[in-house]
């Protein structure tokens, strides 16, 4: 009976501690487990830390890489802008067909905190004949309105005997310490004609389109070189070369092809900023002289249309207009007048100095009297 009895007790002991042996592996794994899990998320956190500080030092770098760049131009930027416009084009009929583009140019310098130092602001007043058969009237010498000087006719009917190019001199004055906001606040009428007393006292011609312009150009501002000191000058020139008769069964068109070179200049004459653009201003027409074109779409700038223009396949070297145009502008950096009227170009007015030609395919000579132009106007 004892025996028994010392038996069973044995094996009671035994199924006791097989239990709490497995009870003990259970909460071992769990504890296992657990830990595991510890691990995995702490190892995601600090990867995430890891990530967001990576990022935070790219960050950092993208902002230091600009403050670098503005420092190195004085914390001054440069910019250009073209507002257009062919509203004011007609029809031939007794007369002849008026094909009109007229391009307000603004180019201004900005300070650190995106006030104007200086702007410079002219007009490229194209006007192009047509006939009732649609022939062009071809025209050679255009020139802006501050290339008109007293020539341009304002002064008699502007109520304060001041030419066009005296009020753009006054405007240019008045807009200097502005930001964009406030230039785009100058108050005006209904005619866009300022209502301010003390720019009225100098400006009296419709202000709308430079107001736009000079925002524009703010935009657009980029650090070039400019250095405080610097002269800012605009160079604007056209011709009407791809102009053509309408026939029968085709539209004829006069096309006022402007380029525009905006730079600043140092104390020796030697451009430290370029900017070039072009405006290619079409207005078509039938062989009866009626006006074909939407006058309403307006006129994008070369460096506005970007990969639109579609010159990249046909450049030879992969590279659209905006691209060429940013190659061409570096090469004129340390160029004065006569450096840059020296550059060498073959019949077709594309360079041939094997450094410019690698990422240059375009014509460059218009460019070049372009911005002999602006050198001489800077001021």
């Amino acid at each position: 009976m004892r025996r028994k009895i010392r038996i069973a007790a044995a094996v009671l002991a035994v199924m006791t501690l097989a239990a709490g042996c497995g009870q003990g592996k259970g909460a071992e794994t769990s504890t296992t487990t657990k830990a595991a899990e510890t691990t995995k998320a702490e190892t995601a956190a600090e990867t995430k830390a890891e990530t967001e500080a990576q990022t935070e030092a790219e960050t950092e770098t993208e902002a230091e890489t600009e403050a670098k760049a503005e420092a190195a131009a004085g914390g001054y930027r440069t910019g250009l802008a073209v507002v257009s416009s062919m509203s004011s084009s007609k029809d031939a009929g007794d007369s002849n067909g008026n094909a009109q583009v007229d391009s307000v140019a603004a180019a201004v310098v900005i300070d650190e905190e995106g006030k104007i130092v200086s702007c410079y602001l002219d007009t490229a007043q194209n006007k192009m004949g047509f006939t009732s058969q649609g022939k062009v009237e071809m025209t050679d010498g255009f020139k802006t309105k501050k290339e008109l000087g007293d020539g341009y006719g304002m002064k008699a009917a502007s109520g304060i005997g001041k030419e066009w190019f005296e009020q753009a001199q006054a405007l240019e004055e008045y807009v200097i310490g502005k930001t964009a906001q406030e230039v785009a606040g100058i108050a005006v009428d209904d005619s866009t004609k300022p209502t301010d007393v003390d720019l009225l006292a100098g400006v009296t011609i419709k202000i709308g389109s430079y107001q736009e312009a000079i925002v524009e150009a703010i935009k657009d501002a980029k650090a070039l070189g400019t250095q405080p000191g610097d002269k800012l000058g605009l160079g604007i020139i056209t011709n009407m070369n791809k102009s053509k008769d309408a026939e029968a069964d085709k539209e004829g068109q006069c096309q006022a092809y402007s380029t525009y070179v905006a730079v600043t200049t140092d104390a020796d004459g030697k451009i430290t900023a370029a900017i070039i653009d072009s405006t290619q201003g079409t207005v078509k027409f039938d062989a009866e002289g009626k006006i074909t074109s939407d006058l309403a779409s307006g006129v994008k700038t070369k460096r506005q249309l970007g990969d639109e223009y579609g010159m990249k396949a046909a450049s030879g070297i992969g590279k659209e207009w905006f691209e060429q145009a940013a190659v061409m502008e570096s090469y004129l950096i340390g160029k004065d007048a006569g450096e840059v009227a020296g550059i060498a170009v073959d019949e077709d007015g594309k360079g041939t100095d094997p450094d410019l030609v690698a990422g240059v395919t375009i014509s460059i000579d218009g460019y070049q009297t372009a911005a002999v132009k602006a050198i001489e106007n800077a001021k």
